[in-house]
């Protein structure tokens, strides 16, 4: 297995990271022509796949790290291939925090909050009027518990409403300016967020 693990990273140009129980592991198998997650889930019992999605490019999530992992082995630490320096803040208030709305304008005005994200079953509900992306951004980190590292303040605003998408839809609808680190669970078939990145627009070259 590990001589597999290590010409398979060799040829995809991604580190690949095996548990202690896999690295002495015997491999007999077979295959052709698939796609990289059926391809990986037929050779180890539990995997994880961290990708790098850039909403500018256009083109398919780009593997940072391949985990063959042990059964009972757990996951990988967040920052293994996916670290930043840098995280930005969301600091917001109300001073009227904890008292609920009493009166029916009150309680319209609360209904009406301009930015309002909603994190339910994996997927995201976002409503913003006319309000910044990095703030959009932010309230998203907050709801999904996730750094952000706002690189460019580009002064983008955000007039949208998105009902119950997946993370990976949401970004590349919102701006083709955003970063999205996620893990793919194979095993259980499941995708989540690692972090977010507003970064700056290419320059354009003469």
């Amino acid at each position: 297995m590990s001589d597999v693990a290590q010409e398979l990273s060799k040829q995809l140009k991604v580190p690949i990271y095996l548990g202690p129980e896999r690295q002495n592991e015997l491999l007999t198998i077979e295959f052709n022509e698939l796609t990289l997650e059926p391809a990986l889930q037929l050779m180890s019992p539990t995997v994880y796949v961290d990708y790098e999605i850039d909403t500018g490019s256009g083109a398919p999530p780009k593997p940072l790290g391949i985990y063959f992992f042990d059964t009972n082995q757990g996951e990988p630490p967040v920052t293994q291939v996916v670290n930043g320096s840098t995280q930005s803040m969301l600091i917001e208030g109300n001073t009227e925090d904890g008292v609920e709305p009493e009166t029916d304008a009150d309680k319209k005005q609360a209904e009406e909050q301009p930015l309002k994200v909603a994190f339910k079953d994996n997927l995201l509900t976002v409503k913003a009027k006319k309000q910044p992306l990095a703030l959009v951004l932010l309230k998203i980190g907050e709801e999904l518990g996730i750094p952000v590292d706002i690189q460019e303040q580009n002064g983008s605003v955000i007039d949208a409403e998105f009902s119950k998408l997946p993370i990976e839809d949401l970004v590349r609808q919102l701006s083709p300016h955003i970063r999205l680190y996620l893990r793919a669970d194979l095993t259980r078939a499941e995708r989540r967020a690692l972090r977010l990145v507003l970064a700056e627009p290419p320059k354009a070259t003469q």
